[in-house]
């Protein structure tokens, strides 16, 4: 993309955008990410009506009776984009890319971010680190992360999210709002992102095109995998080709979604074929009510 043409998608992201941007803000960024940006503060006598969550144990077991700790919450937040460039985000099969829609999603949660005064920030990764910004506030820095992910261009193909999680690890000096945006094809990062998910806020956002979930019924194709730079030939006729891509895709996305559990991380699933806005919404309301 020329310098004038990146120009003027942001300015088109931006335009586009304004309204999801501000619903989220309004009513849902905010509340979504309440009670997690907290620093502690003391620890003080247990009074009646206190959350027994609360509790600080070892301080109990040492003095003889009950204390509970204190925590202040943060009044801003750090937010902090790890964005999966690898060759699979060049693959779409409807409305857009994966590509694209990571750059449409990162765009809007990067501008509430900004109207909400919070730091932003990004690593850009494949098999290798691309691209770090630093986190800043404001909407003209929010503006820049959403340019460079428009004009980046990476040197690598492959995808490597465990070397992408364990560069971001010691830059996280304060509890973060991590998104992580990938299609997640890719294995060997899952305990970098349990020690992430134990300190910091972790969503995935996992990317995905219908293509990519059932096979359509157009007899013999050629394949191409970017990046392992394969080709291969699929009979998609086949009934029971087909049932089986679909059966490993649906197999994939449970574990998936158990894995993320059991460490402690979120997720938010999007297509590149459907409109991103309403599942949005739909996740900072969930969100919003597991913390009241």
């Amino acid at each position: 993309m020329r310098p004038e043409e990146v120009v003027r998608e942001v300015r088109r992201l931006e335009i586009t955008t304004r309204h999801l941007v501000r619903d989220i803000v309004a009513g849902e960024y905010s509340s979504a990410f309440r009670g997690r940006g907290v620093e502690f503060a003391e620890v003080r006598e247990y009074q009646p009506g206190d959350d027994i969550r609360t509790i600080d144990w070892n301080v109990t077991a040492r003095l003889g009776s009950a204390y509970v700790k204190r925590y202040l919450e943060e009044r801003e937040l750090s937010v902090m984009f790890v964005v999966d460039l690898s060759a699979s985000g060049g693959f779409g099969s409807r409305m857009r890319t994966k590509g694209d829609l990571a750059t449409e999603v990162c765009a809007v949660l990067a501008l509430a971010a900004a109207r909400n005064n919070d730091r932003v920030g990004a690593v850009f990764a494949t098999d290798r680190i691309e691209h770090y910004v630093q986190p800043r506030k404001g909407r003209r820095h929010a503006l820049r992360v959403v340019s460079d992910l428009l004009a980046f261009d990476p040197s690598g193909v492959g995808t490597d999210l465990g070397a992408a999680l364990a560069y971001v690890e010691p830059i996280l000096r304060r509890r973060t709002v991590l998104f992580l945006v990938s299609d997640f094809l890719a294995g060997g990062y899952q305990q970098s992102l349990a020690r992430l998910a134990s300190r910091h806020d972790v969503i995935a956002i996992q990317l995905a095109d219908q293509r990519e979930r059932a096979l359509p019924d157009v007899g013999l194709v050629t394949l191409w995998d970017p990046e392992r730079g394969e080709w291969r030939c699929v009979d998609t006729g086949d009934l029971a080709v087909r049932e089986g891509f679909r059966t490993r895709a649906e197999a994939f996305d449970r574990d998936f979604e158990r894995m993320l559990r059991e460490r402690g991380a979120d997720l938010l699933r999007l297509e590149t074929g459907r409109s991103y806005a309403g599942p949005m919404l739909t996740f900072f309301r969930r969100r919003e009510r597991m913390l009241r």
